[in-house]
């Protein structure tokens, strides 16, 4: 099994570029949905983020709207956090790459340089978009603001280090010129992969 993580800045067209991966016969695991079922009812974040920040749990659930203003109110509280979420989402990913049937699977991890996630796949490819398109499709979704959007991005490492680390990289500048990039990349694996 070939492990492929897959990164790129927030507006960059990863969540498109998986999708597309997945239809090439990829398995996708996807770090923010693994947060999201840690999250929701029943999550396995649900009770020790309740232990910590009982505030952050509405109705059985974590609110990542009530995390964000923790944090804003005590920046330090992003650290306990992440030691709680961290680990479970680690877990998540161990448990779905004992279960995934694919020969490559896809690891879509937003901050996986960031993180050292590098580190736990075989290569790397980052999604790239000119800085100008990336803002324009963040603001279109009219989810935040610009001033959010450049807080975000700011904290993310530069695209242009991200695609430079990459053993590939996907220009998701139209959605066939995405998938022809997406669709070599995984010949190119998989040529690798039968010649192993």
């Amino acid at each position: 099994m070939f492990k492929l993580g897959l990164t790129g800045s927030i507006g960059m067209g990863k969540s498109t570029t998986a999708q597309m991966f997945a239809e090439e016969g990829c398995a996708v695991w996807d770090a923010d949905a693994a947060v999201h079922r840690l999250y929701a009812k029943g999550g396995a974040a649900v009770a020790p983020i309740y232990a910590a920040f009982p505030e952050a749990v509405i109705d059985g659930e974590v609110s990542r709207t009530a995390l964000k203003a923790i944090i804003g109110k005590d920046p330090s509280a992003l650290k306990k956090i992440e030691g709680i979420v961290h680990p479970l989402v680690g877990q998540d990913r161990v448990s779905f790459l004992s279960t995934a049937k694919a020969d490559i699977v896809v690891m879509d991890i937003p901050l996986l340089f960031e993180t050292g996630g590098d580190a736990r796949v075989d290569a790397t490819v980052c999604v790239y978009i000119d800085d100008a398109t990336q803002e324009a499709r963040v603001i279109e979704r009219g989810t935040m603001t610009r001033d959010q959007f450049l807080t975000i991005r700011a904290k993310q490492l530069p695209a242009q280090e991200k695609c430079s680390r990459a053993q590939y990289v996907i220009h998701t500048d139209t959605v066939e010129h995405a998938r022809a990039q997406v669709q070599d990349v995984v010949k190119h694996i998989r040529s690798q992969l039968s010649h192993a």
